[in-house]
């Protein structure tokens, strides 16, 4: 059995005037992510870590930011072309590790929607995605409230037929 791993990683600054998603959920907060689509900074790290796992680039091969079509897109949409690229180069998810990095808000209540709106988008069972959150103590970025970021590890293996 072939399997593959990959790792990804975002970032995206706290802005005013913007809506928070992440992991596809919109989550009432005085601020949002800055970004060309949705900048849901969770599917973006785990885009990257499917994609890296392909072997196939990341993210901004497959969705430049320079595209018009990306503009405000949903990334949980881009998550499920992200998807069909699993499938067409005969791959599936054997699981899925996540880690938002956040001084605020409190996500723990949202890891459940998240974590199903990203199997569901990768056509994979709920169990094989794990979605957490941590701060960074008030340093940094994050810590100040200026930004989030978000990691994700990423297991394929080889569809046997």
């Amino acid at each position: 059995m072939s399997y593959r791993v990959g790792i990804g990683e975002d970032v995206h600054r706290l802005v005013k005037d913007r809506k928070l998603i992440l992991g596809g959920v919109e989550i009432p907060f005085e601020t949002g992510l800055k970004g060309h689509s949705d900048a849901d900074a969770l599917v973006h790290a785990v885009m990257d870590a499917v994609i890296g796992a392909l072997g196939l680039g990341d993210i901004g091969v497959h969705f430049p930011d320079t595209d018009e079509k990306y503009k405000d897109a949903p990334s949980i949409g881009l998550l499920k072309e992200t998807g069909g690229m699993l499938k067409q180069n005969g791959y599936e998810i054997v699981n899925i590790d996540s880690v938002i990095v956040a001084q605020n808000p409190k996500l723990s209540s949202y890891y459940g929607q998240m974590k199903q709106n990203i199997a569901k988008a990768l056509g994979t069972d709920i169990g094989n995605v794990s979605v957490k959150a941590t701060t960074e103590e008030g340093l940094g970025y994050t810590g100040d409230g200026s930004g989030m970021a978000a990691r994700a590890v990423c297991l394929i293996k080889k569809i046997e037929h």
